[in-house]
Formats: C-alpha cells, structure tokens, sequence
C-alpha cells in the first residue's frame, strides 16, 4: 500500500523515461553477456579441461553425485534442471575448454550444490516457478484484452498486479540465488587447480555481465509492477 502511493503522483511521463531507461540497460547487459562470452570462449584454459570435466569435477567435491550431465544445444542454453536432477550444457561449453565454458559449467554446477545443501533462495525459487509459468501465460491475455477494451481496469489490473508481484518476487529471489552459484564457481575453478588464479579475469568478466541480465530483469518486473500498482491508485 505504501509502495501504491509513493508512486501514485509520478506522471505518466516519467514511468516511460523510466521504461526507456530499463529498456537500454536491458540491452546493454545483454550486450555485455555477448561481448564477454565471445572474447572468452576464444580464451583456452591452460589445463584443457572441458566444460563437463570441470562440472563433475566442481560437483564431485561437493558430495554431488546424483546429477546427470547432459549436452543440449542452442547457444548459452545451459541450466541446472532441478526436477530431473540433470546439468545441461550447451555443446560450447560441454565440450568447450575455454575460460567462458568452464566459467559457466562450474556456474550451473554451483546450482546443483546449492540443491544438495538445501539453499533457501533456490528452493523459494524452485516453489515460484508453478506460479511464474501460470502468469507468464495470464499477462499476455490480460493486456490484449485491455488493448482491446480500451485499457486495464478493475478485475484485469488486479489480476495484472498480482502476476507482476509473483514476477517481480521471482526475479529478486533469483539474484541472490545466481550471485551464490557464481561465488561457488570462481572458489572452485581455483581450489580444484582447473584453474590459475590469473586465468579467473575471463571468467569473472564472463559471469559478472550474466549477473547484469539477471538484474535487469528484476527492475523490469519491479517498473512493471510499480506502474500497474499507480494505475491502481488512480483508477
């Protein structure tokens, strides 16, 4: 309620700079994710460790051993799918041994530690995600609907500001959650020797801008949030 009104008396205006503003820096930490992705994935580690090696050597130490790693394709698809028990890996960084493969498969491994050791913020996560499938299908329809019935108004903004919440509660609980996998990575990559301390600049520019995008997307879902909850307050 609080929230609803600080931000009731802010013009319309303003949220589209706004707007504009979260859209730019969208895109600049996709750039950045691209960007540091390609110059590294051209860098080989010294150790020629491939991505999976690294992954199972990262999960091994941890007592991990009851996650499949797999090859998926597609480019930086790789994710740690906790229903299935299974790391995948795009086929760059699976078989990759360059400091960007390895930077994100000690990443994705760092998500199934934190599944072993029962992480808060990743099983909060890991219970938002039933909730964040079913809005992600619901907005869409709400705001065509409001397109077409001449804008968003009583039941639909409600329902439109209860989706952005579960949105924007998913995003803020994903960052520590990504941050962590990250940390445990970098430690790591060193303490198993795959790799020397002055080979970690790759890889921390590497994860470091996947932390933008990670970012950028939970002040999105927040100004989306935020700019329903003002239409609300003026409805």
């Amino acid at each position: 309620m609080i929230t609803s009104l600080a931000f009731a008396f802010i013009p319309q205006p303003v949220f589209i700079l706004l707007f504009i503003f979260v859209f730019i820096f969208a895109l600049y930490a996709q750039m950045r994710v691209s960007s540091a992705y390609g110059k590294n994935v051209r860098i080989p580690s010294r150790g020629r460790i491939t991505g999976r090696e690294a992954a199972e050597a990262v999960m091994g130490r941890a007592g991990v051993d009851d996650v499949e790693i797999v090859e998926i394709p597609g480019h930086l698809t790789d994710h740690y799918d906790p229903l299935h028990r299974r790391l995948c890996l795009s086929s760059e960084n699976y078989r990759g041994t360059s400091l960007a493969a390895l930077g994100v498969a000690a990443h994705e491994s760092g998500h199934a530690i934190q599944h072993k050791v029962g992480y808060k913020a990743l099983q909060a996560r890991m219970a938002l995600i039933p909730a964040t499938q079913i809005t992600s299908q619901i907005l869409p329809i709400i705001f065509i609907a409001g397109f077409f019935f001449g804008g968003l108004g009583g039941i639909m903004l409600d329902i439109g500001i209860i989706c952005y919440a579960v949105l924007t509660l998913f995003q803020l609980i994903t960052l520590p959650v990504e941050f962590d996998a990250s940390r445990r990575a970098k430690v790591e990559l060193v303490g198993l020797g795959i790799l020397d301390r002055d080979e970690m600049p790759g890889v921390n520019e590497t994860l470091n801008a996947a932390a933008l995008t990670y970012v950028a997307a939970f002040i999105t879902a927040l100004l989306h949030l935020l700019w329903l909850l003002s239409m609300r307050r003026n409805d």
